[in-house]
């Protein structure tokens, strides 16, 4: 269950000044992440406002014991997967301290001021040494929009809603927000063609996704009951997952997504604790009538009264050619996180069911997150009907697919009523030339 206490309190304030009212990080939010200054070494931090709190520097000054001394000493290195595997009760002791020490009135203030960095002046990384990544495919709407341009009769598979549908990406190439997005070489073929080619492709997309970050794992060979499951999630990222679908539409069968998957996901690096999240847990919404009922193993009623989550989502597109006339975004598309067919508990429950050994630091992609309607998809390939229907920006430029010198963005607000707003940061990329042919 949800807990929620003293560090969400919508009056609390920070004498840190620009988290009050931050778009992302108030004080109500404390993320998790790992930064770096020039010439220092990468360590965990917290940010507040735009500022990020130094967590190694906070271990040895003095002001922390017990568990909360514990998880910002294990938060000290260059990963946080040390800190993750120690799980939500040194996590959630250190937040509460850490949340006392930047709230306006704290004693320790000038102490703690000592401990901070800008956020302008740092390098964020990834926040965790990614061994596994794992993407599913639970947004409904992606699956039957996506199916649609293929089986307009059938665009559902039979399992799709029996069970969390999955493959393994490859965790080499996950990156935080900012890194370049090269436009991959591959091997295609056009419908008309003879015979496959291989140089640029020509049809990279965007996927709209959350990013599950593990916290404690399991033994191999022992599964995670959906009543525990959340506890063995340490937080969430945005995520993109970009896809060639010109590669991916010739190589997909019979063994599904390889080439046109694996060059690339960004994620946001800060990771919005499970702790954090509380004040945003709201029901999954019913299935429609008829659906079959899940296995008992994905079934339970606590998960389904607070296992989705009140998050907005969005989606902008900016050219070369906009940025350059001091142009806005374009906004893409935009919905509810709620359009999830399965929770995260289910998503972990399953994943771990046949006994797979998951650890600290894996990460699990939702799949693209879409709408039913038209403004919320979330990849071009729904937007543009496969590249058949062009998006028309405000420089007069059109788009079906993202063409190089494009950035894309995608960003996520946590909303409810009585609580502070909160959000992940940015989660950008912008698109560079395919490397030459030797």
């Amino acid at each position: 269950m949800a807990t929620i206490d003293e560090t969400h309190d919508a009056a609390l304030r920070s004498w840190v000044a620009s988290a009050n009212g931050h778009v992302d990080f108030p004080i109500q939010n404390l993320p998790l992440g790992v930064f770096s200054r020039a010439g220092e070494a990468a360590r965990g931090g917290i940010a507040i406002g735009e500022m990020i709190l130094d967590l190694a520097a906070l271990a040895a000054s003095g002001l922390l014991a017990g568990d909360a001394l514990e998880a910002a000493r294990a938060a000290s290195g260059e990963t946080l997967n040390p800190l993750l595997a120690l799980g939500a009760g040194p996590r959630r002791a250190l937040r509460r301290r850490v949340s006392a020490l930047l709230a306006e009135g704290a004693a320790e203030r000038p102490q703690v001021e000592l401990l901070l960095a800008a956020m302008a002046d740092a390098t964020l990384h990834l926040p965790a040494r990614i061994a596994d990544y794992t993407d599913f495919y639970v947004g409904i709407h992606h699956a039957t929009n996506i199916g649609k341009l293929f089986r307009p009769d059938n665009p559902l598979l039979p399992n799709y809603k029996h069970v969390p549908i999955g493959y393994h990406g490859r965790a080499s190439t996950v990156r935080a927000s900012g890194a370049p997005v090269i436009r991959p070489n591959g091997q295609t073929k056009a419908p008309d063609a003879q015979a496959p080619s291989f140089g640029p492709i020509a049809r990279l997309d965007y996927e709209l996704e959350l990013g599950v970050w593990m916290a404690q794992g399991n033994r191999l060979g022992q599964p995670i009951p959906i009543g525990e499951a959340l506890d063995h999630v340490a937080g969430l990222s945005l995520l993109n997952d970009w896809s060639a679908r010109d590669v991916q539409a010739w190589e997909y069968q019979p063994l599904g997504p390889f080439l046109a998957k694996n060059f690339l996901t960004t994620v946001s690096p800060w990771i919005v604790t499970m702790e954090a999240l509380a004040p945003f847990r709201i029901a999954q919404p019913p299935r429609p009538e008829g659906d079959p009922q899940p296995l008992p193993y994905l079934w339970n009623e606590a998960d389904q009264r607070e296992g989705a989550l009140s998050l907005d989502l969005e989606v902008g597109l900016s050219t070369a050619q906009m940025r350059k006339e001091g142009l806005a975004a374009r906004r893409l598309s935009q919905g509810p996180a709620s359009n999830m067919y399965w929770t995260i508990a289910q998503m972990v429950t399953h994943h771990a069911s046949n006994g797979c050994e998951m650890n600290p630091g894996d990460l699990l992609g939702t799949g693209t997150i879409s709408g039913p309607e038209d403004g919320s998809q979330g990849s071009l390939m729904e937007i543009t009907r496969a590249g058949r229907e062009a998006v028309t920006l405000p420089t007069g430029e059109t788009r079906t697919f993202l063409q190089d010198g494009d950035e894309l963005m995608l960003s996520g607000r946590f909303v409810a009523a009585g609580a502070v707003s909160i959000g992940f940061g940015p989660c950008t990329g912008v698109v560079q030339a395919a490397p030459a042919l030797a």
